[in-house]
């Protein structure tokens, strides 16, 4: 099992500005100008703008896709494989498990991703009962202590990121790091970091990624322990999530949107649905194509990889599960959910495998809140698409070469159980 997900944290610089049709730097003044203004009209042009631009490219990956088939004859795991599916990591993990209340986060080599994911399959996995909950629990309640902890370091609002610029592979250190060169470059470290810790992006948008997994996370731990410090922890992260800048890079945002609209289902409070819905119509929706063969998918190079695409969905079904029946702006947003499902879930079933856990948590949500609606699953090609998805990680699983992190194998394996016998 992967301690945790490897994605590339990227950079705050969308990639619209990459096209060669118009200036880099004119493109991206423009969307960035227009994101903070919030201005929806002055944001459409600057998209349509970048999307001519790129031409052709628009929709199309900066790096090509890579797909693999589920082998053939692959089934999912049954309910009984389900049950005792979390048990034999618990020596793994326990031995890689590197978060301890008063380490130097300056030396470290992975960001809070990595605890997060041990924390939310943890919970998931003792949610469901699966076999040695106790022990999941226990995982869990380490690394929801030493977010808290983490958290409190930094200032006790966003959780940070790690001040470490030692050698790593994790690609996420790697752009912390060169961050944490320009800061310097630029006289403000000082001002970026407390107690080894980033705490400040300087308008870059990159905290928002681990703050929206550790804030989800920790909300899940509540509802589950019903801990008021992982509550209060939480909604402080949700707090510093909505006074945040929109900025050019559509995933970014969609983070503060996943964990704001998580904040409101938890709570529920009505300042967190308007600034989880006023983030996803203003700084996520608008970098989605409408037309044209990549319809659904984001258009600029950098949010239209499998990855990017179904954690901003995430964000988008989130949204979508806790806004009201009557709500003026549920429409749009359940139409871009919709073109975005629709646009990759086809994949599975006529290419293959291209992302498993983001896809799988993304689908699995999108199941869990939209069950009542079998003819949204149907339509979207979800159904569909976490089949393929499901029998895939089902084979890598008996072969003994689990391919999904520590959160969406907990998810996966609770789904699995309660799935029952199919036809």
């Amino acid at each position: 099992m992967r301690i945790h997900r490897f994605i590339a944290a990227g950079t705050a610089l969308a990639a619209f500005t990459c096209a060669a049709a118009a200036p880099k730097q004119d493109l991206h003044r423009a969307l960035t100008a227009a994101l903070k203004a919030e201005d929806p009209a002055a944001i459409r042009v600057a998209v349509a703008a970048a999307v001519r631009s790129l031409g052709d490219r628009a929709g199309e990956p900066e790096v090509a896709d890579r797909y693999t088939p589920a082998p053939a004859g692959a089934h999912w795991l049954t309910p009984a494989e389900a049950q005792p599916g979390f048990a034999p990591h618990f020596a793994h993990l326990e031995k890689l498990v590197w978060w301890r209340v008063g380490l130097d986060p300056t030396q470290l080599t992975q960001a809070l991703r990595a605890p997060v994911s041990v924390l939310a399959g943890g919970v998931a996995a003792a949610r469901a009962h699966l076999d040695g909950a106790d022990r999941s629990l226990a995982l869990a309640k380490d690394a929801a202590e030493f977010l808290l902890w983490a958290q409190a370091q930094g200032g006790g609002d966003v959780f940070p990121f790690p001040a470490a610029r030692g050698a790593s592979s994790d690609r996420a250190m790697q752009v912390g790091a060169a961050f944490l060169a320009h800061a310097e470059r630029t006289g403000q470290l000082s001002r970026v970091v407390k107690n080894g810790w980033v705490i400040d992006d300087l308008g870059d948008g990159g905290l928002q990624f681990d703050n929206a997994e550790c804030g989800v996370a920790l909300f899940e731990y509540y509802e589950f322990t019903a801990d008021p410090r992982a509550l209060a922890a939480a909604r402080r992260a949700a707090d510093w999530a909505a006074r945040q800048p929109l900025v050019p890079n559509w995933n970014y945002n969609s983070f503060s949107v996943w964990l704001l609209a998580k904040a409101h289902a938890v709570t529920p409070d009505p300042a967190y649905l308007a600034a989880a819905k006023k983030k996803a119509l203003l700084g996520v929706i608008p970098g989605q194509l409408t037309a044209g063969p990549h319809a659904g998918r984001w258009a600029d190079p950098h949010n239209a990889r499998p990855a990017y695409h179904y954690i901003m969905l995430r964000a988008l079904a989130q949204l979508a599960a806790v806004l009201p029946p009557t709500d003026p702006e549920r429409a749009a947003i359940l139409r871009a959910l919709e073109r975005g499902l629709v646009a990759r879930n086809a994949e599975f079933s006529a290419l293959g495998v291209m992302n498993k856990d983001n896809a799988m948590e993304t689908l699995l949500f999108v199941h869990q809140a939209f069950a009542a609606a079998p003819g949204f699953l149907t339509t979207t090609r979800s159904t569909a698409a976490l089949d393929v998805l499901a029998r895939a990680v089902s084979a890598d699983a008996r072969r003994q070469k689990p391919s999904l992190s520590p959160r969406a194998w907990g998810q996966f394996l609770a789904y699995a159980k309660t799935r029952g016998p199919q036809p």
